[in-house]
Parts: C-alpha cells; structure tokens; sequence
C-alpha cells in the first residue's frame, strides 16, 4: 500500500489491485489506473474512467487513455499518490459543475464547471474551454490575452491558470507552467525576467533547430524499403519544408539508425554517409518513378 491513511472515505483513496490479465491497476474515485507493459521492458500508464465492477474483474481493453511512462512499480505508485493529492487539492478549491444553454465558440455548452465568479470552464461534443468575465480577462497578461475572452482547453487553459494561480492545484499549475513555456516562451521571458534554456520550451528548441539546419536536408516522408533489404527510404527537402514546389530528393538510411534516433524535430541526412537513391521506389505515387 501506499501509506495512505485509513481514515479517508473510499472516494479519496487509493485502491489498489491486479486486473484479470495480471496488472497492476487502481482506484481512485472514478478514475482508474493499469500499469501496461511496453516495449524492451518499459511501462506506460493507461487510464479510464468510470469502470464498473472490481479491479480483479478489468482487462486492458478497458482503459484507453494514455498518461505517459512509467519506470517502474513505485513510478506507478508515486503516481498515485501525486493524483490522490492533487484530488485533494481540487475538491479543496471548491468548485461547482452546473449545467448551461450558453453558446462557446466550441458549440453549445453541454455544461460547465464554475472555478470562482466569472472564471467558468465550458464542456462540449467536441471541444470546450474556459470563459472570462470582462473583469477577469482584463487581468490576464496583455501578452497572453485574447480579446474575446475565451481560452481552448488544450492549451489556452494553461494562460488562465498563469493569470489565477489560486484557483488550480499545484500538479495544475506545474503543467500550465510547462505548457507556456512550451507554446509562448517570448511570453513567458517576459512575464518571468528569465531566458529559457535549451531543454525548456519546445517552441524554443524547434526555432533553434530549423535555424542550425535550415542548409540541410531534412527527412519528410519515410518507408522502409521493400527493394532494398535493411534500408528506410525517405523523401527530404531543404530545411524540412513542405510547399507544394520544393525541391525533393530520396535517399536511403539503415533502418536501425532511423528508427532509433531520438530526433525530436526531424531527421537531418547526413550527405556523406546517407547516399542519393534513385531506384525502385515503395512510395505511392513514386513507383517506377526515379529520384528528380
């Protein structure tokens, strides 16, 4: 167990046990947990909500979200207890679902969760997000501000819990944290006084990459080759760029290599050992064609 004190009601526990496919899975309120095996030995944390019925009686075909990886039994475990805590958290904070007919630029509201007076968070069929009073919206930083007063749940929520810190958990406010830095890092310079480094802001790695690069071809398309045993075809183009007139050229690369780079914003051909390919080709639209 995780330590977790007796004396807490079901709903703000944690409870743990092995699905009827041996994993380890458990309970918190309506949320569920399975640690799920991977690949070469790791793990991954797959979520559900609402599952019927004792964990015993689970399999993985139940849940279906993805929470990230996971290293380990106590990985799985801490997880837990940072998700039990930031429950806590949120029933602490109070806030209150309601339903509404209000129109969101998502739709029509299919209900809402009101975080504090004029700070209401809109659920839809296929999108939501946060709405603020003219009053609250005029305390969002002018840099982040939309004039409209509305904020997408995808990314945009994170510059309402920036403005109002006090009304988000501190797991919430970590990630809002993270995601501006990721999606608007002049923004969060200037907010902060602070240079991001490199590693900090994914926006801000990717600039610095097209910038090293933009000379280099620069994978776009791949496939691993049926004509040549051991090889990925890939299509590049100068600087990675995609209009409809770029200049494309093939080349081929050991399959090892490119399936095991780690890139994160794509892979650069290295002309002295990945070679210009103009033979067969496995791409459609490309067969029998020789490389331009």
């Amino acid at each position: 167990m995780t330590g977790i004190s007796s004396n807490v009601s079901p709903a703000d526990s944690i409870t743990f046990g092995r699905t009827a496919d041996d994993l380890l899975a458990a309970r918190v309120g309506d949320d569920a947990f399975v640690m799920v095996p991977g690949r070469n030995g790791s793990f991954y944390l797959a979520t559900g909500w609402r599952l019927s019925g004792a964990i015993e009686t689970w399999t993985r075909s139940d849940v279906y979200g993805h929470g990230g990886a996971l290293a380990d039994e106590a990985d799985f475990r801490l997880h837990l207890d940072r998700h039990l805590e930031d429950r806590r958290e949120r029933l602490a904070l109070g806030r209150r679902d309601v339903r509404t007919s209000a129109s969101t630029p998502w739709g029509a509201s299919q209900g809402a969760t009101i975080y504090a007076e004029g700070v209401i968070c809109h659920s839809t069929a296929g999108h939501g997000g946060f709405h603020l009073s003219i009053e609250r919206n005029g305390k969002v930083p002018s840099v982040l501000r939309s004039s409209s007063g509305w904020y997408e749940h995808d990314c945009e929520w994170a510059i309402v819990a920036l403005a109002f810190p006090d009304l988000f958990t501190t797991q919430e406010r970590q990630l809002a944290d993270r995601t501006v830095r990721d999606r608007w890092p002049d923004a969060w310079e200037r907010l902060s006084g602070r240079t991001l480094q490199p590693g900090e802001s994914t926006v801000k790695d990717r600039r610095a990459f097209e910038r090293a690069h933009a000379g280099d071809w620069i994978v776009i398309s791949a496939i691993r080759s049926d004509h040549v045993p051991g090889m990925t075809e890939v299509i590049a183009t100068i600087g990675g760029k995609r209009t409809s007139n770029v200049h494309e050229r093939r080349f081929l690369v050991p399959f090892d290599e490119y399936g095991g780079s780690g890139r994160r914003f794509g892979f650069v051909i290295d002309e002295e050992r990945h070679r210009v390919y103009d033979g067969p080709s496995g791409f459609a639209g490309l067969q029998g064609r020789g490389a331009p």
